[in-house]
């Protein structure tokens, strides 16, 4: 599937800004599930934008604006190639014993330890326990099933969180949004000792359902030895397929933040985020 997605930010401020210094994570990520075909950062006011690459491989665009500016807006256009799921290797069962004794887990230490939104406190291991009461599976079956008991267990309620909402304070209200099921899962899995990583990116609703968000989207991936990170979304309760189109990943959504910077001058007065994914025939360049 062909993918063109826009993400619109605009600040606007009560009077001037100025020193404008920022970073974006925006372009979404190449890897075995998608291919970023174009990516185009507009700025206005007009800046010229260089980029780097991130501890966790993102890709990061940063750039200031030194002139007053009453309003900035940061848009970016992409073009994105997701790979159906049939079209991908199928994930092994691989048993828990095998994981916890692999090589290869001793080398994602950042994604089965504490970090800031999800602290790996013993509610958190209380809650996996309950989920997995009739005993550990497979990784990858483990994980679903952690998937599983978030869908059945939360409702879905904008607004009733905000943007410093950790994984803990989710437990206690039993609600909240994508980024919160995620700080969860991800709070679940490593509790019962599986990496797990936060996913951030945009998700195309061609048939909506109750519960389902449009666009900007938030899901984890865990890692199954022998095979690698594999996409389940716990707010809408399914593997992530070609509908998915990730931009960041990291430990939680400290690491991913979409736009970050800071200014001199007026305090802001709004701040607006459209985002729209639309299905395009074919991969077409950017004008």
């Amino acid at each position: 599937m062909h993918l063109r997605v826009l993400h619109r930010t605009t600040f606007t401020y009560a009077g001037k800004a100025h020193d404008s210094f920022n970073e974006t994570r925006l372009r979404p990520i190449d890897d075995a599930t998608q291919r970023c075909h174009d990516f185009k950062l507009r700025l206005t006011p007009g800046a010229v934008p260089r980029d780097y690459s991130d501890f966790f491989n993102n890709t990061v665009h940063y750039f200031e604006i030194i002139e007053n500016h009453p309003k900035l807006v940061i848009e970016a256009v992409s073009i994105v190639e997701t790979i159906p799921l049939a079209d991908r290797p199928p994930v092994p069962r691989v048993p828990i014993a095998e994981l916890e004794r692999s090589a290869e887990r001793e080398m994602l230490a950042e994604f089965y330890n504490s970090s800031h939104y999800v602290p790996l406190e013993v509610e958190l291991w209380r809650e996996a326990q309950d989920a997995l009461a009739e005993g550990r599976g497979d990784v990858w079956g483990d994980v679903r099933r952690l998937g599983e008991h978030i869908y059945r267990r939360f409702a879905y309620k904008p607004k009733t969180t905000g943007v410093n909402t950790r994984a803990t304070d989710v437990l206690k209200l039993r609600m909240g949004v994508c980024q919160d099921f995620a700080h969860v899962h991800l709070g679940l899995c490593r509790s019962m000792g599986i990496p797990a990583r936060y996913v951030s990116g945009y998700f195309f609703n061609n048939t909506r359902r109750p519960r389902e968000i449009e666009a900007s989207h938030a899901w984890i991936e865990a890692w199954v030895p022998g095979h690698g990170w594999v996409a389940y979304d716990p707010t809408h309760d399914r593997v992530a397929d070609d509908r998915y189109v990730k931009v960041a990943v990291g430990r939680d959504y400290a690491d991913i933040r979409p736009v970050n910077g800071t200014y001199r001058g007026a305090p802001t007065r709004s701040l607006k985020v459209d985002v729209t994914v639309r299905e395009t025939p074919v991969a077409l360049p950017l004008s």
